[in-house]
């Protein structure tokens, strides 16, 4: 095996095993850089549900709390309204869910799925948690959920989901009084749960990946032309020249001219060895023959 085959091969096994290794963590970084922004995505959502909340109770419920007199209106429910403006966010982007899951809710459609129970036992087992965040497959592909409890902090939400008796009349109209019941202060009743789609980010993320090791790959490849070039006219050419002036003094012909290279290296240092011998040697030729 000759020295520029020896060389490459030696290039090639250090190049695939920093390939791989640098395969693997720009992966799991552009991973993990991905699964940061859909966190992201899914705690601006959360915020602006507490935004919209804060806002319902605040300023719409005391604008129409002598209607509430004589009918219930859902709007008036901080809940109801944050669930309402993400339903409508949906038409745009319907991957993207916001849902207050409970486990007995007042309104039907807030009832808690299989999943979405399991989240709220996790935070009723773990009151200290503030926070849940899983991934789970759905039909569109990967989507992280991100959850925070749901906790009765406040007397005022007892004054509708105590008992069905000390409920407003016109919520059991609408709701009636078989769920929404029961709820004890500090209990936690349901869940906050964010859905983002985590399809895109990790497309992009793959996509970055895979440019960033076709660069890493391009450039390894310009490096050993690079490389290869070099030590052709550096070392292998020269080396081949001194050896078939060696062979060709070896067999007697000492009318080979000498190599001369010029500089400090190592090739021009075994050169200039090469030349000295080749002279002393064609002197003891002489002498012999004298």
């Amino acid at each position: 095996m000759g020295l520029r085959a020896k060389f490459n091969l030696v290039m090639i096994v250090a190049f695939m095993i920093g390939l791989a290794l640098a395969g693997v963590l720009s992966y799991r970084i552009v991973q993990e850089n991905a699964r940061h922004e859909v966190i992201q995505k899914a705690r601006i959502m959360m915020e602006s549900a507490h935004a919209i909340r804060n806002y319902t109770a605040q300023e719409i419920k005391p604008l129409i709390a002598a209607q509430l007199e004589t009918r219930f209106l859902p709007h008036s429910v901080p809940s109801f309204a944050a669930q309402t403006n993400f339903r409508a966010l949906q038409g745009e982007f319907p991957n993207y869910v916001y849902k207050e899951a409970a486990l007995n809710p007042t309104n039907p459609a807030d009832r808690a799925s299989d999943w979405e129970a399991d989240i709220i036992n996790e935070f009723r087992n773990n009151p200290q948690r503030k926070e849940l965040i899983i991934e789970r497959a759905t039909a569109t592909g990967r989507a992280l959920v991100l959850s925070r409890p749901l906790q009765i902090k406040d007397d005022a939400c007892l004054a509708c989901h105590s008992t069905a008796a000390a409920a407003p009349s016109t919520m059991i109209e609408l709701y009636g009084e078989a769920n929404g019941f029961g709820w004890q202060m500090n209990e936690i009743i349901g869940a906050q749960v964010v859905s983002v789609p985590m399809s895109v980010p990790l497309e992009k993320a793959d996509k970055t990946f895979m440019v960033f090791m076709a660069v890493l790959t391009a450039v390894f490849a310009v490096v050993m032309i690079i490389l290869n070039v070099l030590l052709h006219y550096v070392v292998i050419k020269p080396v081949v020249k001194i050896s078939e002036m060696a062979s060709a003094v070896s067999m007697g012909n000492m009318s080979v001219e000498e190599y001369e290279r010029r500089g400090k290296d190592e090739i021009a240092s075994l050169s200039a060895s090469f030349n000295r011998m080749r002279r002393s040697l064609e002197n003891a030729m002489q002498m012999l023959s004298d």
